[in-house]
């Protein structure tokens, strides 16, 4: 049997200075991103020049996700296969690629996992399972670019 999951949110923009998008400055990107009974995103967009790099902006959001899902996964599968993980820290990298005509693309996001395991027997394993966890990973299968993994392990 397979399992449909349901997403529901409401994006809000609050960006109108007064006049609307009545020019490319006249507007502000913010915007308010609602799941019920979850904390507000305060959200804006990646471009520098109108917006605000105090906020996240959807393109942090799609590496967190990766990243997120991949750790999740990961540990999932490490307490499925006894290896005992006793800390994990991702500092993931993305590259987006604009065109000239004004869209762009995530070309690769590169994930890379500093995981301490309790016991040198696990590390090999430790090591495996990521390719496990990048197998199960509903966001890493849902993206169309590539997704790379680059772990390193170290004993407790």
């Amino acid at each position: 049997m397979t399992n449909v999951h349901h997403y529901k949110l409401t994006a809000q923009w609050n960006g109108n200075k007064g006049t609307g998008t009545s020019g490319l400055k006249d507007y502000d990107r913010s915007h308010t991103v609602s799941i019920q009974g979850k904390p507000k995103l305060h959200l804006t967009t990646d471009n520098p020049a109108v917006g605000d790099k105090t906020k996240l902006n959807p393109e942090d959001l799609l590496v967190t996700a990766i990243s997120s899902c991949h750790m999740l996964s990961y540990l999932y599968v490490c307490a499925m296969e006894g290896v005992i993980v006793i800390d994990y820290v991702d500092n993931a990298t993305g590259i987006m690629v604009e065109n000239e005509e004004g869209g762009g693309r995530f070309k690769e996001v590169t994930l890379n996992p500093e995981v301490i395991v309790a016991e040198n027997s696990m590390v090999d394993l430790a090591f495996e399972l990521h390719h496990k966890a990048h197998e199960i990973c509903y966001i890493a299968n849902s993206v169309n670019f590539e997704v790379k993994c680059n772990p390193t392990c170290k004993i407790k």
